[in-house]
């Protein structure tokens, strides 16, 4: 039995870059001698095991054969037969097909080190083409990896992009295609992923709300997203919102069910794309109030707390504006109903005081930081 790590610690580590987590594929081993090791198996039908102390994973060595369509329907061979090389050989890119052994030792069968030296993301074989899911995969490199000048082979746009005429990418679930989506938020040039989508008209299949891209498009958005803090909260969820910030509100609807977007991204860009244009100019104390009570401030502050977050990144928007609009939602919160209950009002007076003595306060804290 022999171990080796593989895939992306391996690539990164080449690069210089950190690694965020280490998988391991065991040649020569079974099943039954790897819990007999102490390893615990991921699943019943899948030859992969978590490492009794680290966790980490390590799978067994083996090859995958089509049985059907989309990126589910293989038939795994994992016999203690199977080779190392036999194991890259069905491996995405070039890049990811490099293996180190426990001495150091580099095993790079298909020119993985090559291809990272001429900054080159292309295909290992033609078994590429039957996971659609390598689409997304590959997009995402190519958006993690372009500060440092990676690009895509020319023959591996063109087997893509017969995927995606064949309708290959419709196979896919829209959970997983978001989950490729959130993992190229949190690397940061979501702009570039989207550009290698358009180019291979694969936008309709993976955010349809995005089909008019632009090289234009591309070039605001990445001078938007690079003024984003990687450390600021919510990161993700304000590059979402300035990723789709010029959708119609009557797109939004549902796209929880319909794309697949958690709640916590989709309200957000709801509530983006329906305030931003009054939260550009100089709101009134009456839109205030209603774009208050249109997010439901009084029971859920942080909603507008990350719509002003979003908008501190928005062009032409005055970041001097985001705490004195925070400042003056905290203090017309402090107006609850059971204050105006105490004083005396009921009925539907109580709803009528509450508005009239919040929008005061509007009045005047606004009037107080014009």
């Amino acid at each position: 039995m022999k171990v080796y790590l593989v895939g992306g610690a391996v690539r990164d580590a080449l690069l210089g870059r950190p690694i965020v987590e280490r998988d391991y594929v065991v040649v020569g081993s079974t099943p039954a001698k790897m819990i007999a090791l102490g390893y615990k198996q991921v699943g019943n039908d899948f030859p992969v095991f978590l490492h009794p102390v680290s966790q980490d994973e390590y799978a067994l060595a083996r090859t995958e054969r089509k049985n059907g369509q989309g990126y589910g329907g293989f038939i795994c061979d994992f016999e203690p037969t199977i080779t190392l090389e036999q194991d890259l050989y069905r491996r995405d890119l070039t890049v990811n097909a490099i293996a180190q052994a426990d001495n150091g030792t580099l095993i790079d069968p298909y020119n993985g080190q090559q291809d990272l030296n001429n900054k080159i993301l292309r295909h290992v074989g033609p078994a590429f083409c039957e996971d659609p899911l390598r689409v997304l995969r590959v997009a995402r490199f190519a958006a993690r990896y372009h500060h440092l000048g990676f690009c895509i082979a020319d023959e591996t746009m063109v087997l893509m992009k017969n995927m995606v005429q064949q309708g290959e990418l419709k196979t896919l679930t829209q959970e997983r295609v978001w989950l490729e989506i959130e993992k190229s938020l949190g690397d940061g040039s979501i702009e570039v992923f989207t550009t290698v989508l358009s180019h291979l008209n694969a936008l309709n299949d993976v955010q349809p709300l995005l089909v008019q891209w632009s090289d234009d498009a591309h070039q605001k958005l990445n001078a938007q997203l690079t003024q984003v803090p990687k450390s600021a909260p919510n990161y993700k969820v304000i590059l979402f919102c300035l990723w789709l910030q010029h959708a119609c509100v009557t797109e939004l609807t549902g796209i929880e069910q319909t794309l697949k977007i958690p709640s916590k991204y989709a309200v957000a860009l709801r509530d983006y794309c329906e305030h931003a244009t009054t939260l550009m100019t100089s709101p009134s104390p009456n839109d205030l109030l209603k774009l208050f009570n249109s997010i439901d401030l009084w029971r859920r502050p942080a909603r507008f707390e990350l719509l002003i977050d979003i908008m501190r990144f928005t062009v032409g928007f005055k970041k001097s504006q985001s705490e004195k609009l925070k400042k003056i939602a905290q203090e017309t919160r402090s107006i609850s109903a059971q204050a105006i209950i105490t004083k005396g009002f009921r009925g539907a007076q109580i709803k009528e005081q509450l508005t009239n003595e919040r929008l005061s306060l509007i009045t005047l804290l606004v009037n107080l930081h014009p």
